[in-house]
């Protein structure tokens, strides 16, 4: 591959060198390359390739088997596109299709990055935007080397909607048909106009109704949606053409609100009415893993799964009162099956997730005055002059770094570990499902978790306290095996997020790294010795075991699924073990 020599390194170069550092580092990480130490230089490592080139890098071991890669270091060159060439047949094993597609993937990643490059703000400018506006500013998935593929978008599409371009929208709405659509919503919400009267002022209800009446049609008879104004353009004029011809469908104008893109693309915060829920749209659009789909069963199901998961909650003290954790409850939803494509169970996933809404309770309405929340994956965030904001958090704390760290600790831990515990449930407590809930002063108090349809999880093995589950939420919950719940908070919270976190503030707070692991393993246990009558569960759902199953994200791309339609979500892969850093102090 030729490319003219670059002088003087620019955003583009910058953003590789970055790229490739994470691309060496998490192939290494699920085992898809074995880079070897050099044996005249203790701290660098060797990477041969299928043709000749060896790559020569200096890197960092942490937990769980973390590879920190010095992007400064990397020889002979920092162009990713050029490493996923050399390496396809050794040692990546990849096929043309999976090349041919992660190179895309690995393009529209880099232009994304060097958008946010070009508009970076400093530590100090992220700690005091509002939650809305900072998830604008965040990198995407840590572990997920072409985290902004999105592939489906083009550059125009990504420069209106996705999240660093930080635009505010009116969305459009739709009314369908309710032999078409149907709804659901918890108690409070039972009936739909319950919920179109918080979400649309009454002269939009007054618009929306004469609109359908105007085609000779009983408003009563519909429901209505927002809609995603590129799934309607690339996905629901083309295939529910009929239905928009015969008025089964019929455009709506706007309900006016802006709304802000978050970093899951199809989510969209009321930046106009943050009273006002936030609306989850299915977005044919392939993003790290999987299309952004909205599957129907579980469209439906999501306002029964937060009722449920509602009820253990109010019904705990310790959970109720003792953590007051805020679960951003998926309350309504309109799910609009394909009256082909989904009763097709073997077509591609992404033809049954093609329109519907759910709409989730804004955060807003539970923060006591003087809080502010922020995504977990926000504490990742570097400004371009290599400040965390994290660090800035600690320091407009006024606490010890050591001190700030238990906090955080302790407001996200206690009510996770309780679910699993006490009710055999795990949430997904990734950097965009977990929301850290600060005080005025910057320090974590408590934790925010939403996405329940999606990413709850409960026991397999029969509990006391699931046997009263109902049979909606119980259809569309997977169960799992206790050695597969613990992974939700070992995967999701301590690799996926955590293992980022520990040398980050080893290098920005002089916490050294196991000091970090010993202070999460002291809050497990100090948890554990608070509910002794649970003992034999921490037995069953062992955190503290030697070693635990590596999942792997990106292998699932590379080596499992590719990028081949399938009837089914894929799932991580798993590929041999790495050790638990709780597992002694």
């Amino acid at each position: 591959m030729h490319r003219p020599s670059q002088p003087h390194p620019g955003p583009w170069h910058r953003a590789s060198q970055r790229l490739l550092a994470k691309m060496l580092a998490e192939f290494a990480y699920e085992g898809m390359t074995e880079p070897r130490p050099c044996p005249d230089a203790p701290g660098t490592y060797l990477l041969p390739t299928g043709e000749g080139t060896e790559y020569r890098f200096r890197a960092e071991r942490g937990a769980y088997g973390h590879w920190r890669v010095d992007p400064g270091s990397i020889t002979p060159d920092t162009d990713p596109v050029r490493f996923l060439v050399r390496a396809r047949d050794t040692p990546l094993e990849l096929d043309g299709g999976t090349l041919g597609h992660l190179v895309r993937e690995t393009l529209a990643t880099l232009a994304a990055d060097v958008r946010l490059d070009g508009s970076a703000a400093t530590a100090a400018e992220l700690a005091d935007l509002g939650h809305a506006e900072l998830e604008g500013h965040q990198s995407g998935h840590p572990w997920i080397v072409v985290n902004k593929g999105r592939m489906g978008f083009s550059a125009g599409d990504a420069e209106r909607w996705a999240p660093e371009a930080r635009t505010r929208a009116a969305l459009p709405w739709i009314a369908v048909h309710r032999d078409l659509a149907a709804y659901r919503g918890t108690a409070a919400l039972a009936d739909p106009a319950a919920l179109y009267s918080r979400e649309l002022d009454e002269g939009t209800r007054d618009l929306y109704r004469r609109t359908v009446a105007a085609r000779g049609a009983d408003p009563d008879d519909y429901l209505w949606l927002p809609v995603h104004p590129w799934q309607w353009d690339e996905t629901i004029v083309p295939l529910f053409a009929e239905h928009i011809a015969d008025g089964t469908i019929v455009p709506l104008p706007t309900d006016g609100d802006l709304r802000l893109p978050q970093q899951s693309i199809r989510t969209f915060l009321n930046t106009d009415r943050p009273d006002r829920h936030t609306v989850k749209l299915p977005l044919s659009v392939l993003n790290t893993l999987v299309w952004r789909g909205l599957p129907t069963e579980r469209t439906l199901a999501a306002p029964a799964v937060t009722a449920w998961v509602h009820s253990l909650r109010d019904n705990d003290p310790f959970l109720r009162d003792g953590t007051r954790v805020v679960l951003l409850g998926e309350v309504a939803s309109v799910a609009v099956p394909h009256p082909v494509y989904d009763g097709l169970p073997d077509v591609p996933y992404q033809y049954r997730e093609l329109l519907g809404a759910i709409w989730r309770e804004p955060l807003h309405r539970y923060l006591d005055p003087g809080e502010r929340p922020r995504t977990l994956a926000a504490l990742l965030s570097v400004d371009p002059a290599g400040r965390a904001l994290t660090a800035e958090l600690v320091a407009r704390s006024g606490l010890a770094p050591a001190a700030w760290l238990r906090r955080l600790f302790a407001a996200l831990l206690p009510p996770l570990l309780h679910f699993l515990y006490r009710y055999g449930t795990v949430f997904s407590p990734h950097g965009e499902n977990a929301v850290v809930v600060f005080d005025d002063h910057d320090v974590p108090v408590r934790l925010a978790v939403k996405d329940f349809v999606d990413d709850v999880n409960v026991s397999a093995v029969p509990l006391p306290e699931l046997e009263d589950m109902p049979a909606e939420v119980s259809a569309v919950l997977l169960r799992e095996p206790p050695e597969f719940l613990c992974q939700f908070i070992h995967s999701g919270l301590f690799v996926g997020v955590f293992r980022y976190l520990a040398p980050l503030c080893e290098e920005q707070l002089g916490v050294p790294e196991g000091e970090f692991w010993r202070m999460v393993r002291e809050e497990i246990l100090r948890h554990q010795e608070r509910f002794p009558g649970l003992k034999e569960r921490f037995a069953l759902f062992d955190l503290l075991t030697p070693r635990i199953e590596r999942l792997c994200l990106n292998r699932n791309r590379l080596h499992l699924d590719g990028y081949r339609d399938r009837p089914d979500r894929p799932h991580a892969a798993v590929h041999g073990t790495v050790p638990n850093p709780l597992h002694a102090p």
